[in-house]
C-alpha cells in the first residue's frame, strides 16, 4: 500500500513541476523574487534555501547579493510546486547558473535540508562555512526558521517559510 502513496505523490509533484523563462521585476528578499511571466507577477521562493530576514544580519547583504544575480534579468525558472502563501517554489538560473546554489556558495543562505536531500547545497554551505563567506563571517549565526520562531511579530503570513 505504501507504494502506491509514493507513486501518486511522484505523480502529483510531476504535474506540478513546469520549466519556463520570466523575467525578474523585484527581489523581496535573499530567497525571494517577484517574476514577470505573460503578463502576470508571480512570487518566487527560492527552494532549498533559506536566507536571513531582512531584520536579521545579513538579511539586506542576501538580499542584495540575490539582486546581484537577478535584477532585470531574464531566469530560467523550474518550479516544484506552489506552497501555502501562493508563492511559486523554484530553482531559478541565469546564465546557466543554478541561483538557489549560488546563494549558499556565496554564504547569503542556509541548505534547507528538511525538505530535500540534494547533498550539493549541504557541501556548498560547507565550503561557505570554511572559507568564513557571508554571513559565515560571525562567530555566531541564527539560523532564519529559528530566527521567525522567536520574532513571531517581524513576520508577516507570505513570509512564514520555509
Amino acid at each position: 500500500m505504501k507504494w502506491w502513496f509514493g507513486l501518486i505523490c511522484a505523480l502529483a509533484f510531476a504535474a506540478q513541476a513546469e520549466t519556463f523563462t520570466a523575467d525578474v521585476i523585484a527581489v523581496v528578499d535573499g530567497d525571494t523574487v517577484l517574476i514577470l511571466r505573460d503578463a502576470q507577477k508571480t512570487k518566487v521562493r527560492l527552494l532549498n534555501i533559506d536566507a536571513p530576514e531582512k531584520q536579521q544580519p545579513y538579511g539586506m547583504r542576501a538580499r542584495r547579493s540575490l539582486c546581484e544575480l537577478l535584477c532585470r534579468r531574464s531566469v530560467r525558472v523550474e518550479t516544484s510546486a506552489a506552497d501555502q502563501y501562493g508563492r511559486l517554489l523554484a530553482t531559478l538560473y541565469v546564465d546557466g547558473r543554478n541561483v538557489n546554489e549560488e546563494q549558499v556558495r556565496r554564504g547569503m543562505a542556509w541548505e534547507y535540508s528538511h525538505y530535500h536531500r540534494n547533498r550539493t547545497y549541504r557541501a556548498l554551505q560547507r565550503e561557505a562555512q570554511l572559507a568564513r563567506r557571508g554571513l559565515w563571517q560571525q562567530d555566531q549565526t541564527e539560523p532564519p526558521w529559528q530566527w521567525r520562531k522567536s520574532h513571531p511579530w517581524t513576520s508577516a503570513p507570505a513570509a512564514g517559510r520555509p
